[in-house]
């Protein structure tokens, strides 16, 4: 099924998309969300054909053995796409390893991932409470399906002692002002490493401010809350 993919592009060599590792770093075309600060907009036109043959994928993958750690699937969502699960299982099988980010509208599609040992890591975006998740991301019964996705993710680190993964929530100043109640829901929930990050302008939708004023001062407030919430790690990172 992997001819059927819809890729945006590709980064061939990457060291910020999974942290610890150096990766390539492949977009899926089309996102069923429309968060306001997305960094990549552009893309997230589920009707977009994609411009990357998986072929093209493959091909650079066995170039860079040895100098690669793995594959990290970002987007758009890739969890969108029924092929993603054939294309992580020939990664696996050229002895790479497997990364994942994803936002958690697809809860069934992420636990048949992880049930099929596929992903050895996952970046999750967990971007609001559940009932201020329509603001966000502009579509009804979004929170539902996030935290679900998030309660599978941490269930399966939790069954898999050396499974890795990192909980990350993405601060901007028109947000609903719930971020440290996010937090706080994760840490609940059983998540061990979280990711305070500031929204980027660059790549953001039209309309979209990244910046206000007291915008920094607030970010230092909520990332000082976030850490005594006593996180077993946590990760600031400043646009």
């Amino acid at each position: 099924m992997t001819d059927t993919l819809q890729l945006a592009g590709i980064q061939p060599m990457s060291s910020v998309d999974w942290p610890g590792k150096l990766v390539a770093t492949v977009f899926a075309q089309g996102c069923p969300w429309a968060c306001g600060y997305c960094h990549n907009h552009a893309i997230i036109d589920c009707q977009t054909p994609g411009i990357l043959p998986w072929e093209e994928v493959v091909a650079l993958m066995k170039r860079r053995h040895g100098l690669l750690d793995g594959i990290v699937f970002s987007g758009g969502e890739a969890t969108r796409q029924p092929a993603l699960l054939d294309a992580a299982r020939e990664i696996k099988d050229m002895g790479f390893e497997v990364g994942l980010h994803t936002a958690g509208p697809y809860p069934r599609a992420l636990q048949h991932l992880l049930d099929a040992g596929l992903i050895d890591w996952v970046g999750m975006d967990i971007k609001a409470t559940p009932n201020n998740y329509p603001a966000v991301v502009g579509r009804p019964n979004s929170g539902e399906k996030a935290w679900k996705s998030l309660q599978i993710l941490l269930d399966y680190a939790q069954r898999h002692p050396d499974f890795d993964y990192e909980i990350r929530l993405t601060a901007f100043p028109s947000s609903p002002g719930d971020e440290l109640e996010v937090a706080r829901g994760c840490r609940d929930a059983g998540a061990k490493t979280f990711a305070l990050q500031q929204a980027r302008q660059l790549g953001a939708p039209e309309g979209f401010e990244a910046q206000a004023i007291g915008w920094e001062d607030q970010f230092d407030a909520l990332a000082r809350d976030i850490k005594n919430l006593g996180f077993e790690r946590l990760i600031v990172r400043r646009a």
